[in-house]
This record gives C-alpha cells, sequence and structure tokens, in this order.
C-alpha cells in the first residue's frame, strides 16, 4: 500500500533521521536531535557579544526550576531543533509560523510528558532568563528593553556547542533519571 502524502517537505536530522517539520511524529523526534540542534544555533539571532546556544539558555534555565518542571524548562524551545530560533519581535508577523511551532510543541511535550502551553512558572522562567542574558550577551543597550522580571543571580559564560550539548543530554538524563 502506497504512504499517505505527507504535508511539506522532510529534513535529515543529525541522527540520519527523516523528519517532517509540517506534519511532527513522536516516533520520528530523539532527544540527541534536539540536543545537537539547539546546541548549533545561537540566541538572538546571533547578535550577541559569543556564541550562547538556545541549548545552554535551556540548561540554565532547567536548572533555575523547580524539580517538577526541570524536564519542561529543559525542552521548552526543543521545536527551534527542527524549524530555528525565530527572534521574538519576528515570530507574529510570519505567517503560520507560530501555528507550526505549536503543532511541533505538543507532539514534543505529549513524547516526552510535559504541559504546552508551557506552565505560567516556565514561561516566568523565560522572561527572567532573558533579563538575566541581556547585561552579558548584548553589546549596548540603544532603547530599554521593557523587561519586567527580575534576573536570576547567575553568571553567564561561553559554553561551545559541544559543551552545550553534552551539558543538555547530562541535565535530561539527570531529570528523567537515566
Amino acid at each position: 500500500m502506497k504512504e499517505k502524502q505527507r504535508p511539506g517537505d522532510w529534513m535529515q536530522t543529525y541522527t540520519g533521521q527523516v523528519f517532517w517539520p509540517l506534519d511532527p511524529r513522536p516516533e520520528e523526534i530523539f532527544i540527541e536531535d534536539i540536543a545537537h540542534g539547539l546546541s548549533n544555533i545561537c540566541r538572538y539571532a546571533g547578535h550577541c557579544k559569543f556564541h550562547y546556544s538556545v541549548a545552554q539558555h535551556c540548561v540554565l534555565m532547567a536548572n533555575m526550576l523547580p524539580k517538577q518542571y526541570k524536564l519542561e524548562g529543559l525542552l521548552h524551545d526543543a521545536s527551534e531543533a527542527y524549524i530555528c530560533d525565530i527572534h521574538r519581535s519576528l515570530k507574529p508577523f510570519l505567517l503560520n509560523y507560530k501555528g507550526i511551532e505549536n503543532k511541533l510543541m505538543e507532539v514534543i511535550a505529549n513524547k516526552y510528558g510535559f504541559s504546552w502551553p508551557i506552565s505560567d512558572i516556565v514561561h516566568t522562567a523565560d522572561n527572567r532568563m532573558l533579563a538575566t542574558e541581556k547585561p552579558y550577551l548584548m553589546p549596548n543597550n540603544p532603547k530599554p528593553w521593557n523587561l519586567k522580571n527580575k534576573s536570576f543571580t547567575i553568571k553567564i559564560e561561553p559554553w561551545t556547542p559541544k559543551r552545550a550539548e553534552k551539558e543538555f543530554l547530562k541535565t535530561y538524563k539527570e531529570i528523567t533519571n537515566g
């Protein structure tokens, strides 16, 4: 029997899988692909003082959360491993980007057992990370960012993509007990 046509087109992942971003399926999502992809994607569209990966952001944020929210915090940006990190200021203007992102995140959340949309505590932690990251990552302040959340009291130092991937997988294993 011929396989039903899937929407869009496929991409190859780091682990050599075939993945359809417009038709995500749990059996085609792997934590190794998420860790590797996020470790190579720089936050802030790359406009920061040094390479600061989405993976590092997720690990640091997960470490700031209570135990029951750590997995959700670690994986809150997991869709970006498949559809890239789009800057907050641009996302609302991209036709159906949020729909694609939400569908993918629902599949990821269901596979790994956390809530989507993210809980208020994780959303607040994400905004607190933004306030934490700004002074370490951004070269100057041409306009206020209108940050309403207090920053975390951590220092941000650059990790290589290799380290970010390793730390992401280590954190995932610690949270999930292997």
